[in-house]
């Protein structure tokens, strides 16, 4: 399994915008359900900032590259953003969901 933290920050005049791409990205998400990809995204308390946190058992980027959501994410990314999103490899040591038992 990979899994990947992104963060990045955007201009705050392009909160909302990020937040509609996120929203349709995850929307289609939702409809594909693709295999062994877990995603996630959240905005930091300063309201700019967001991580995203991408795990998935295929190698190299997973099975999300061809999404036409995430394609519209990533265009114009650049331009939208005050820090450019920067990608660490994540090891992890464990997980616990209470909530799923």
């Amino acid at each position: 399994m990979s899994t990947h933290m992104i963060r990045y920050t955007v201009a705050p005049d392009q909160v909302a915008h990020n937040e509609e791409l996120l929203r349709t990205l995850f929307a289609e998400l939702a409809e594909l359900r693709p295999d062994g990809l877990r995603y996630e995204a959240f905005k930091l308390a300063d309201g700019v900032s967001f991580i995203h946190l991408v795990s998935h058992d295929k190698p190299g980027h997973g099975p999300v590259p061809h999404l036409h959501a995430l394609k519209a994410f990533h265009t114009g990314l650049h331009e939208r953003c005050d820090q450019r999103p920067a990608r660490t490899e994540l090891t992890g040591f464990g997980t616990y969901h209470p909530l799923d038992a």
